[in-house]
């Protein structure tokens, strides 16, 4: 299996944040997820999976063709979610790598991409024919939006098991051997690779930040469990001003160079830490 480095996989990613119903153009590179990928010694892949997976958003649209389209009539089957624009370069190359996972696997995998064009879907509906795209196409809707709470970057896919539960998320152009290897395990199917599992603490949904115990960058170590979980709780309700309109705790998962959500999640560290000497000082009662 091929292995690439972050900056090839993220290298020309087009950014888009979509969050509480709107669309917005970031200018920072967003993380990584983990990949599935062959380490340097040659041994065995890894496959890692959410061990607490949720249900796919429910919503209801049609597609460009004019089909409904629901989350209620995906099991039985593995689904990718991916969400793409015809004006993203990553998205196009991204395009083939699908077009052959669909006819490779038949009716055992469905490909729903979700267009985030802000046209016609009139053009985009040409688009796909000149593109020769055999899987499912629609406009994103603000269910949509809602249901999936954020897309950091394009493209951006959401891997459903036979379930229609999330089980992986995956940010950024990734090589096909990926999805191909997610797609047999999920299927059943022989891997040469290690399934693992995680808790999903918001790598694939940014609500789940609330249960993470550690966050990317912010060094916790020096604080009691009380002052920890302190710290965290306002990390989870007051608001990054880097212009992501996420909470601090959401920003440095989903864009853990942002230099903004970084100083002020270290600020409320050292408050905490601050306040807590100071009541120590305070209370210490003074040699005669």
């Amino acid at each position: 299996m091929k292995k690439l480095g972050i900056g090839a996989l993220v290298a020309g990613a087009v950014l888009l944040g979509i969050f509480a119903g709107t669309l917005a153009h970031r200018h920072s590179v967003a993380p990584v997820t983990a990949l599935a990928s062959a380490p340097p010694d040659g041994g065995a892949a890894t496959i890692r999976f959410a061990k607490n997976p949720a249900p796919a958003p429910a919503f209801l649209t049609r597609d460009i063709e004019g089909n409904v389209v629901s989350p209620a009539n995906w099991k039985g089957k593995v689904t990718l979610v991916t969400f793409w624009a015809t004006w993203c370069p990553p998205c196009r190359a991204e395009i083939p790598e699908l077009i052959d996972l669909q006819k490779q696997y038949g009716d055992k995998l469905q490909v729903i991409g979700v267009s985030v064009d802000e046209g016609s879907p009139d053009e985009v509906k040409q688009f796909v024919r000149q593109a020769g795209i055999n899987y499912t196409v629609l406009m994103v809707t603000p269910d949509i939006v809602r249901g999936y709470g954020g897309v950091p970057a394009l493209p951006t896919s959401f891997v459903l098991d036979t379930q229609a539960r999330i089980v992986q998320k995956h940010v950024g152009l990734y090589p096909q051997e990926v999805f191909d290897q997610e797609i047999r395990a999920l299927l059943g199917l022989p891997v040469d690779a290690t399934i693992e599992t995680f808790e999903d603490t918001g790598q694939i949904f940014l609500k789940n930040a609330a249960n993470a115990t550690d966050l990317p960058g912010v060094d916790l170590s020096g604080l009691t469990p009380k002052q920890k979980q302190a710290a965290l709780k306002r990390m989870n309700s007051e608001t990054c001003n880097c212009g992501c309109n996420l909470t601090i705790a959401q920003c440095r998962i989903n864009d853990t160079p942002c230099r903004v959500s970084l100083g002020l999640a270290n600020d409320i560290v050292k408050e905490i830490t601050g306040s807590a000497a100071a009541v120590k000082t305070s209370s210490t009662p003074e040699k005669k």
